[in-house]
């Protein structure tokens, strides 16, 4: 029972979408009108500006790192903390308060990383190796599609590697990496065909 109200809760913090309420509250813009149209930070920076661009990819990470943390204080396992993590990814990509249609799950994919350092113990390069990486790539080619999708599947290979590793945590990243390319599969198509969308409002 408590397995399932974990999941059911980070499907729904999951939901929250944040890009929506940040650009409705601050900036009376409805991000699903403009740019992409999607709920994430991403579109948020592209629509409405680096500081809502980068608020947004925050919160999307802390609601994830905060499913961790209440999965590790009422459960306890890494299954508990790994399927709730998933759940709110999942949210993420299919809100259901903003009628199923939301983010591409990638800032969520750093939230359960985040969480497992703070608060599961598992070691700083599980966050910021990838956060690195992601970081080197976004800079040299301005897509955030392809940073997001190469550092997302770097994370589930390293952390698969790890031989100390748990099953559940170990399927839920790769979990996260297939999810997170499905649901750039627009953007491969883009950038095999060389007109993916680049951001510009990074310094």
């Amino acid at each position: 029972m408590k397995l399932l109200f974990i999941i059911l809760l980070g499907y729904l913090l999951g939901s929250i979408p944040f890009a929506l309420v940040i650009g409705k509250v601050f900036y009376k813009t409805d991000i699903r009108e403009h740019g992409s149209g999607n709920l994430g930070g991403s579109n948020a920076g592209r629509v409405l500006g680096m500081k809502a661009g980068m608020g947004t990819m925050a919160m999307d990470l802390l609601k994830v790192s905060a499913v961790v943390l209440i999965a590790k204080i009422l459960d306890g396992s890494d299954t508990a903390m790994a399927l709730g993590a998933l759940a709110a990814g999942i949210g993420h990509c299919f809100p259901v308060f903003a009628g199923f249609r939301g983010g591409k799950a990638v800032a969520n994919l750093y939230g359960f990383l985040f969480g497992l350092v703070a608060f599961a113990g598992r070691s700083w390069l599980y966050f910021l190796l990838p956060l690195l990486l992601y970081a080197v790539i976004l800079y040299a080619g301005r897509m955030t599609s392809l940073s997001s999708m190469i550092s997302s599947v770097a994370a589930a290979i390293y952390i698969c590697l790890q031989p100390a590793e748990s099953a559940p945590v170990k399927v839920v990243i790769v979990l996260y990496a297939l999810l997170i390319v499905f649901r750039h599969r627009a953007n491969i198509e883009r950038i095999r065909n060389h007109n993916e969308n680049k951001i510009h409002w990074l310094p």
